[in-house]
């Protein structure tokens, strides 16, 4: 008779094979639908976009296309689907690290109605963005709808996102490397064989249906002088500051419009609509997410004053028309904005030296990527997305020095990326590089426990609670929301001082030393020590200051196997 821990073994692996098998199958299925859902999404607002503003169209009709659709969108994004405002991607993460991959089928609806709307109005946002979010949204309902557990549902979302960008952009190998890149933010996630099985799959399905046709066709690209690597170095700085621009440019204005009354909400969208028709009557090429433009300066067929005018103007209409709150994303704008810088700075440099300098078109090509690389900053995946969209090997390496650069620029001049501004302009604070670099390792969540003071509470309570629980620190919270940490040394000097209760010790404007609890405990120690304090309180990151727990230094001692006292266990 063989041994129980070899039955166990085997039924634990058993049960993994089955496991692995429903996610595979998930997978493929994920691909499937999302391939479809998307191809529909791309189709439909091509054929609308068409139809509502023709290039042939009176000024008129341009004017009051975009004010139009953006008010009738923006009516249901407040009244119906206020989750499907936006791009798609700040939502994606938030459901990916706040809320166990949880996404309704609701805002899947809503983010393929609106940026229908939106993007079919002329509204200068793009349709790879929300994209993402339907496709995220699809896995995580899919996942749900098996019986998955909240982890595995977790795991669902960049396959999603994968199968997405694959059918959206047409780029199967660049729609993995965004969903580690950029959603994960980890290049080793465990769940790689999922996400490139959907990507795969979601990219046949869109061959199936529209056969084999690259985003952008372009001349073949050839490099005739190595000192051309200069004038992409200088595209690189170039770009890095336009994306820098744009970047800032569209978050002061969000913040601008985040100030005013949410009850007009549903008004502000058509803000960015009238930016749009009015920049419109004069250049019709900035409505819309414009890709027809871009393959038009891909060709060197646009003059350097042109595409000089259109990279301002889309500048100024995408950030206008995402901070007001219209429904759509920012990369197909981010290639228009780096094609026409690529375009003038190669128009420069080809009319400075024209024996060993290429046509415009190759340094818009690269232009694209450069501002992708600068604004969404995806350094790798800008410079394989370029390449899945042109077919052209031979970019690829002045793709990666002017990208390079871009990204440089970009983080120094705006350390924060977008994405990561725009969560902190709502209230939400995403892991940073700080929790992905532990991964694997202990969290806070593992210790957290409830201990802390209500602002209520007596000093004689005060005072047994922290005797029973031996601790020389401890939270205060008020309303759910932590206002302070005080020690024990505090509640023994306000007896005497005739203080009441806890809430009265606490200072006006108190800084705090908090951890989130998918953080490492390792950071939770290092902030105890900067504090001064054995326990520090955990929080929401969705909401700054919501109490969840609080870790203390001897609980996260005795995870390591070490004994308050300082024994090894």
């Amino acid at each position: 008779m063989p041994p129980p821990t070899v039955q166990v073994r085997t039924t634990r692996d058993e049960k993994l094979g089955q496991n692995q098998q429903i996610e595979i199958a998930l997978s493929l299925i994920i691909g499937v639908i999302v391939g479809l859902v998307v191809v529909a999404f791309v189709l439909l607002t091509g054929r609308l976009s068409a139809r509502m503003y023709p290039p042939e169209s009176s000024g008129l009709r341009r004017l009051l296309t975009p004010v139009l659709g953006a008010l009738v969108t923006g009516y249901l994004l407040f009244r119906y689907f206020p989750e499907a405002r936006g791009s798609g991607i700040p939502q994606t993460k938030f459901a990916l690290f706040i809320r166990d991959g949880y996404m309704s089928l609701r805002s899947v609806l809503g983010k393929f109605i609106c940026c229908s709307g939106s993007l079919a109005s002329g509204i200068a946002l793009g349709r790879e963005g929300p994209s993402v979010q339907i496709g995220a949204g699809i896995a995580s309902v899919l996942g749900r709808r098996f019986g998955l557990p909240p982890n595995r549902i977790r795991a669902l979302v960049p396959v999603g996102c994968s199968a997405a960008l694959a059918a959206a952009f047409n780029t199967p190998i660049a729609a993995v490397l965004f969903s580690l890149e950029e959603i994960l933010g980890d290049l080793h996630a465990p769940v790689l064989g999922s996400v490139v099985i959907a990507s795969a799959t979601s990219w046949m399905t869109l061959h199936l249906i529209l056969g084999d046709e690259p985003l952008f066709h372009v001349p073949a690209y050839q490099l005739l002088s190595p000192a051309e690597f200069l004038i992409y170095g200088v595209l690189g700085v170039v770009g890095g500051i336009g994306s820098v621009v744009f970047v800032k440019l569209l978050l002061w204005i969000r913040t601008w419009f985040k100030r005013l009354p949410a009850r007009n909400a549903w008004l502000y969208p058509a803000a960015g609509g009238l930016t749009v028709g009015l920049l419109g009557l004069f250049m019709p090429e900035v409505l819309g997410v414009g890709y027809d433009y871009v393959e038009r300066v891909l060709g060197g067929d646009m003059a350097l004053r042109t595409v000089i005018i259109l990279a301002i103007l889309k500048i100024i209409a995408t950030a206008m028309s995402y901070s007001s709150g219209n429904a759509g994303g920012i990369f197909g704008p981010s290639l228009f904005i780096g094609a026409m810088i690529g375009g003038a700075v190669g128009s420069v440099a080809h009319s400075l030296f024209p024996a060993w300098t290429a046509n415009p078109g190759a340094y818009a090509l690269v232009g694209m990527g450069t501002a992708f690389a600068g604004i969404v900053r995806t350094p790798f995946t800008s410079v394989i997305m370029i390449f899945e969209m042109t077919r052209d090997y031979s970019v690829i390496v002045p793709l990666m020095i002017s990208n390079l650069i871009s990204y440089f620029v970009s983080a120094q001049l705006q350390p924060k990326s977008i994405y990561e501004a725009l969560a902190e302009q709502d209230g939400v604070h995403l892991p940073g590089a700080e929790a992905r670099e532990h991964i694997g390792r202990n969290q806070v969540s593992s210790v957290m426990r409830d201990l802390s003071l209500a602002s209520a509470t007596t000093i004689a309570d005060a005072a047994r609670l922290f005797k029973e629980s031996k601790v020389n620190s401890l939270p205060v919270t008020h309303d759910g929301r932590v206002i302070a940490v005080i020690g024990a040394s505090q509640i023994g000097k306000a007896a005497s001082l005739g203080i009441a209760s806890a809430g009265e010790l606490v200072g006006e404007g108190s800084a705090i030393q908090s951890v989130y609890p998918d953080q490492p405990l390792s950071l939770a120690l290092e902030r105890m020590g900067a504090a001064g304090v054995d326990a520090i309180p955990v929080v929401s990151r969705e909401h700054a200051r919501t109490y969840l727990g609080t870790v203390t230094l001897s609980e996260v001692l005795q995870s390591y196997g070490i004994q308050s006292d300082g024994a090894i266990q």
